[in-house]
């Protein structure tokens, strides 16, 4: 108590307080109970971007959303037998004007998971209902449309201003639901003018209507733009706004898509106006072989005045374009390479020669380094903190030396043996999953951000011998993923050797015969939190990290 009024004197200092747990939302959810300062100051957080937190079970915020309506809009809502009942008419806050950050994924996923929650629809009618959209039948897709719609009438209305905006488009609905946004947006653009961080996920432009005159709105109005995200088709509607790229303000590019023509992506950096705040670059799945004048990359890399770092993630390399990456002047450090092409080892050798001790992030493709370029690996590259290795049967221990060496750098690892070989390896798969689980336990640092195991059989000796020699390290998140399951009880070794002896924050295990969601209460009385597992993707890991 005497802390908490110390606090409420000096408002400023608890707000700097409060901001470095934006993401925790149990501290978050805390500080709420400690006094009206503390609430005031913590509210706005918690609902900068409530949709972050998709999938969950919760959605009672939409519900708050939405009693920011007027009654006609909830009369449309009750038109579609909603129980406007839901929306409460008095709210303690403004919620809606609150927001900074919209991603058009998690609100429909949202969305559609508060539908299927207050009509109590099983399953299978989810699944009926979301089909009828390809037959033209309202129900459903129609309600969540209008949702979708009425929430951004919502947020605009109460003077929101988004920082961020992410639109990842990867179904029909998905752009069914952004036309409806974009509609709204065009007509209120203030919405969207401070916007700072803008991505873009869409390979089916043609689905979208007044996509152009939004990019146009964009490039025109937002001019504070310091990181951009593009991962679309259509480069010619990306040339038309090209001061998109030229943001004075902006710091990071992100560039994924293989069939862009290089040279004039290239060509719009050179003499922009970013060039003296420019400071990372990502490069994904980008084919470099599309440079028609490979010497344009040093000319428009040197005239990067501030590029700090620039990531690799499976492009498409030639050898004039790694030539060129090792005789730019410019002192930039390759912070990120991930592989999916074999190399000549005195083409790569060279690259590593130069970048090798900066490099932080590493990761190939299935069978895409042989011995003697991993090698050159493990001699020049000391500070990974990031390893993604998906099958690597032949170079298992130089693996293991790769992970020894940089121990006490690394936060994050994923060994993935699944997809590419299992119907026809399955001796070896189970080998090289027993030779992993004896093996990498003692080799671990004594703290990991994530660990991801993807393995093929997990035996139980095998296992045990697993989490004893890993009883040193501690685990932010142990992701767990065994394919085939022989109906061995593994549970009992997980929670004796990491559950309760608290060795994990978040875990995840996926077993045919185990689920740990059955334990969650159970495993909250060691303050470990059951998640679902999934694979970090790494593209979303180095635009979340640099």
């Amino acid at each position: 108590m005497a802390c908490s009024k110390i606090f409420s004197d000096l408002p400023e200092l608890t707000n700097k307080i409060i901001q470095y747990f934006r993401n925790d939302l149990s501290t978050l959810y805390s500080c709420i109970l400690v006094n009206r300062l503390w609430c005031r100051i913590t509210i706005p957080l918690l609902w900068e971007n409530p949709f972050l937190y998709y999938p969950i079970e919760n959605y009672h915020f939409i519900e708050i959303y939405l009693s920011s309506l007027s009654e006609d809009d909830k009369m449309k809502l009750k038109e579609y037998e909603f129980d406007i009942n839901l929306f409460s008419a008095n709210t303690l806050f403004n919620y809606p004007s609150f927001i900074k950050c919209l991603n058009t994924r998690e609100i429909s996923g949202c969305i559609e998971n508060w539908i299927t929650n207050v009509k109590t629809l099983t399953t299978e009618e989810v699944k009926s209902l979301r089909r009828s959209h390809e037959n033209k039948q309202p129900n459903f897709l129609n309600s969540a449309r209008l949702i979708c719609r009425l929430l951004f009438k919502v947020f605009i209305e109460n003077e929101g201003n988004l920082h961020t905006f992410k639109a990842e488009l990867s179904l029909d609905r998905d752009c069914d639901y952004f036309n409806n946004a974009i509609e709204l947006i065009l007509q209120n653009p203030n919405f969207i003018y401070t916007v700072e961080n803008l991505r873009f996920n869409i390979f089916n432009e043609e689905k979208l209507t007044n996509f152009e005159s939004f990019l146009s709105l964009l490039s025109s109005k937002c001019n504070s733009i310091s990181t951009l995200d593009l991962e679309f088709n259509r480069f010619d509607l990306l040339m038309k706004n090209v001061s998109l790229i030229n943001s004075k303000f902006l710091k990071k590019l992100s560039i994924r898509c293989g069939s862009i023509p290089l040279t004039n992506l290239l060509l719009s950096l050179k003499n922009s106006n970013c060039s003296n705040t420019l400071s990372t670059i990502v490069f994904y799945q980008i084919n470099f072989f599309n440079i028609n004048n490979i010497f344009i990359l040093n000319e428009v890399f040197e005239q990067l005045n501030v590029l700090e770092s620039v990531h690799i993630i499976y492009c498409q390399l030639s050898c004039d374009f790694i030539r060129q990456i090792i005789n730019i002047k410019n002192p930039f450090k390759l912070r990120s390479l991930f592989l999916n092409q074999i190399f000549d080892i005195k083409i790569f050798q060279p690259l590593l020669q130069k970048f090798g001790e900066y490099l932080e992030n590493f990761g190939f493709a299935f069978r895409c380094v042989e011995l003697d370029l991993l090698l050159e690996f493990i001699k020049y590259c000391t500070r990974i903190k990031f390893l993604y290795l998906p099958g690597f049967d032949q170079i298992l221990y130089p693996i293991f030396s790769l992970i020894q060496n940089n121990g006490q750098h690394l936060n994050y690892i994923s060994i993935s043996f699944h997809g590419y070989y299992m119907d026809y390896y399955v001796n070896e798969l189970t080998k090289t999953t027993s030779i992993v689980l004896q093996n990498l336990g003692q080799i671990l640092p004594s703290k990991l951000k994530c660990l991801y195991l993807y393995l093929y059989r997990i035996e139980t000796r095998d296992f045990e011998i697993f989490l004893k020699n890993s009883q040193n390290t501690f685990f932010e998140k142990l992701l767990i993923d065994n394919e085939i399951s022989d109906n061995q009880d593994l549970l009992p070794y997980l929670e004796e050797y990491i559950v309760k002896k608290k060795r994990v924050k978040y875990l995840a295990f996926a077993d045919r015969y185990i689920d740990l969601f059955d334990f969650i209460d159970e495993y909250k009385l060691y303050n470990v939190e059951v998640q679902d597992c999934r694979e970090i993707d790494v593209y979303d890991y180095i635009n979340e990290n640099y």
